[in-house]
């Protein structure tokens, strides 16, 4: 079993792994910047130190005062959540090289698996339907005319490396496709510091569908159902749940996506939690996305629905040990919805709200969950993303655990800054969201804000 692991993140993130750790009798090492020296992480870890200034690469992007920090601490594992270095190749490599754990796959598969062209290229090797595109990065721009014709508009042109909605533009015509191609260029470029792109099909009004994998380093993969994921802002997930609606998914489907998430992770040598994306469309045909190589922001939902603590088995698996769980012990309960809570004002555009929390009251009772590490009088730094906090239900099925998260969006306080609570709720207020009726473009095309349908 490790013996110290340090957690190289911040939020509620690093809170819910500093738990996990407590658990399994395993001591902990929070970083944290000169703008978190308060956060909570650093607050409740067993050790923090300070790893730089407020900015991100100065701090939780600074491989070299981190790997520093496991070295003072005599930390034998680095965890490092989501976000940040959690997918970055060259630091698991690193950690690697300097004899600490990596609770994560090997830097050989973030590598394969972060080019998104490359992976999807072994995907289709492996049987795992892909959406028709290049092979590979493209930059050519009369080859990119010729694929794009041949396709058939709409098109995706896609950063390979990219994630979080990041460096993806949908092109319409030809007149479109160069001035689209130079703009998902130059933020693949500032986002991942890589600017290759490839172009795919657009696939029009699909689901997204992830399938939740663990496996272990002795070639064992199981799958845990599925999360729903379609409810997106500008290819942001805001809303998720557990099992997908009934109206869509089917037993069938979800088995015959569980085994290719699975014969992807095995095809991949891969090891520990992730998360292989998959567009679905309206016939129930399913096409491999991307694969996450990392725990999600989303996983609650798949623990309250299976019982199953995700990053304690992240934990285990770096330990060496054997999944102790089976394919056949997997089984799905009731329902789970995860609102992620942000500090944002959805009236402006949904800008960033910074700040100092005046009060605080956080709902709870039975089916309750919220991940979180802000309290009464955190003050919200600006440097970071503006989530402060996930609100899971779980239910006996997809009505109640509805109900549950009405009520208990209905209770939640945030006083001092703007939060997308209100928003939330009118959320799921919507007819469309009550019957499950709802795919990737769905926030994209409806004005919840304003529309009469989400104020009843």
């Amino acid at each position: 079993m490790l013996k110290k692991v340090l957690i190289a993140n911040r939020g509620e993130i690093a809170v819910r792994i500093i738990r996990a750790c407590r658990e399994l009798g395993i001591h902990t090492v929070a970083v944290y910047s000169t703008a978190d020296k308060n956060a909570l992480h650093a607050k409740i870890a067993d050790e923090a130190v300070c790893i730089g200034p407020a900015p991100s690469k100065d701090s939780y992007l600074n491989v070299r005062e981190i790997i520093s920090a496991c070295e003072i601490t005599g930390a034998d594992a680095i965890h490092p959540g989501f976000g940040f270095l959690s997918e970055n190749p060259s630091f698991a490599g690193m950690c690697e090289k300097c004899g600490i754990t990596f609770i994560g796959p090997r830097a050989e598969s973030i590598e394969m698996l972060g080019d998104k062209a490359q992976a999807k290229e072994t995907m289709k090797e492996a049987g795992v339907p892909v959406i028709m595109g290049s092979d590979g990065a493209i930059s050519n721009i009369h080859a990119a005319h010729t694929l794009a014709r041949d396709l058939g508009y709409p098109v995706l042109v896609k950063a390979s490396a990219g994630g979080g909605g990041r460096g993806i533009r949908i092109v319409n015509s030809d007149d479109e496709l160069e001035a689209q191609m130079t703009a998902a260029k130059q933020e693949a470029l500032a986002c991942f510091g890589n600017d290759e792109i490839y172009i795919e099909k657009f696939i029009e009004n699909p689901k997204h569908i992830e399938i939740q994998i663990l496996a272990d380093n002795y070639g064992d993969v199981i799958y845990l159902g599925e999360r729903d994921c379609s409810m997106q802002r500008r290819n942001q997930k805001v809303l998720e749940e557990a099992p997908s609606p009934a109206s869509f998914m089917t037993p069938e489907l979800r088995e015959k996506m569980g085994k290719a998430a699975c014969t992807a992770a095995k095809v991949c040598g891969y090891r520990n939690a992730g998360t292989i994306e998959f567009l679905v469309d309206k016939n129930g045909d399913f096409y491999f996305m991307e694969m996450n190589t990392r725990i999600q922001v989303e996983h609650p939902i798949t623990e309250a629905v299976t019982g199953i603590d995700l990053v304690k088995q992240q934990l285990l698996i770096a330990s060496g040990e054997r999944l102790s769980i089976k394919q056949e012990d997997v089984k799905l309960s009731g329902h789970s919805i995860e609102c992620r809570i942000n500090a944002e004002n959805p009236m402006f555009d949904f800008r960033p709200s910074p700040g100092k929390i005046e009060s605080l009251f956080i709902p709870g009772g039975f089916g309750i969950r919220v991940d979180t590490a802000v309290y009464q009088g955190y003050e919200i730094p600006p440097y970071y993303d503006s989530m402060i906090g996930k609100l899971i239900v779980h239910g006996k099925n997809r009505e109640e655990a509805i109900a549950k998260m009405t009520w208990a969006l209905s209770e939640f306080i945030v006083d001092g800054v703007s939060t997308n609570v209100d928003f939330q709720l009118k959320l799921i207020r919507r007819p469309e969201f009550l019957e499950g009726n709802y795919d990737n473009g769905f926030l994209n095309r409806t004005d919840i804000l304003n529309d009469e349908r989400s104020k009843n």
